[in-house]
């Protein structure tokens, strides 16, 4: 990759509101990533959201359960009760991600079908 991408992917990262942190970040090849490793996690895990929303129902319960789970971690670190290292910032912002994700994905159905009944689609 060459210097002036990376730069683009960084700007890119910043935008999306992650903190950029080196130490909270995976690198590859010399190049750090352009989101924190949590922020990595909730990125793909939106992406599995939106298939296995489609496929399985996951219940709301479990999705604020799993939502917890990253503010959980999070919070462990903020009050230095434990400190997180990478591996758990991107799983637990996988399982959080997951979990507010499909609440999103929930709420957008509820709203389209709501719609769907006010104009007889």
């Amino acid at each position: 990759m060459n210097y002036s991408k990376w730069i683009k992917l960084m700007e890119a990262g910043k935008y999306l509101g992650c903190h950029q942190m080196p130490e909270r970040s995976f690198s590859y090849k010399g190049y750090q990533f352009p989101i924190c490793a949590r922020c990595t996690g909730v990125i793909i895990s939106a992406i599995v959201a939106v298939i296995v929303f489609f496929k399985k129902k996951i219940s709301i319960v479990w999705c604020i359960l799993m939502s917890g789970v990253m503010l959980t971690d999070w919070l462990l670190q903020y009050f230095n009760i434990k400190e997180s290292t990478n591996k758990r910032r991107f799983i637990t912002g996988f399982i959080g991600g997951f979990g507010y994700s499909t609440l999103h994905l929930y709420f957008y159905k509820y709203v389209f079908d709501k719609i769907k009944i006010i104009f007889k689609i």
